[in-house]
């Protein structure tokens, strides 16, 4: 099979640079992988709020606190959202979203990214820690803009990309640390001696 011209120059960049070209691949594929995950969570949490709207006025969050910013009253939560926010049902869907998303992304970016032959249960458990965490921090951000979205009048559907986008740039900071520590590097070597 003839070389094309990228393969060529990449094969010769990858030689002289070979810590560079790791990591630009690495990059490129959970930048890639994580996007698409992206627009799975956000075709989810288009619909899933309005299949638990039995929840919608049900009040779940904490702490709870209230709050003003930019003239827009809203409850600071960490945990779930006010009945103006969405409520339970948003927040069940959008804890499904960002989980089965989450269920997605781990074997790509275990098996393709990062090419892992590690132990799978603490690389699950260690990617589940990833995933609590970033729930705590986005939802932390979202009962912001989510509050002062709603009182200002965005539409839903423009909430929900900028949520969507939120979560999957805050999701991809904490992923990518979460992965360089939870797959290592050398490890593919060493399971092929």
């Amino acid at each position: 099979m003839k070389e094309n011209a990228f393969t060529k120059w990449w094969g010769g960049f990858a030689d002289k640079h070979p810590g560079a070209a790791k990591w630009i691949r690495e990059g490129g594929l959970f930048f890639l992988f994580s996007n698409l995950v992206t627009v799975w969570q956000y075709v989810l949490i288009q619909f899933l709020p309005g299949v638990f709207s039995a929840y919608k006025n049900v009040e779940w969050m904490w702490p709870g606190v209230r709050m003003e910013l930019f003239g827009a009253s809203f409850t600071f939560n960490v945990l779930g959202y006010s009945v103006a926010d969405g409520g339970l049902a948003y927040f069940i869907g959008y804890l499904i979203a960002t989980f089965t998303a989450q269920c997605i992304n781990f074997p790509l970016q275990r098996n393709i990214t990062f090419r892992s032959h590690g132990k799978i249960p603490p690389q699950i458990v260690g990617y589940f820690v990833g995933w609590v965490g970033v729930t705590l921090v986005v939802n932390s951000i979202n009962s912001i803009w989510v509050g002062v979205a709603g009182t200002l009048g965005v539409p839903d559907f423009i909430y929900n990309i900028i949520t969507t986008v939120l979560t999957g740039g805050v999701s991809m900071v904490i992923f990518f640390v979460v992965n360089k520590i939870i797959f290592p590097e050398g490890e593919a070597k060493k399971a092929e001696n």
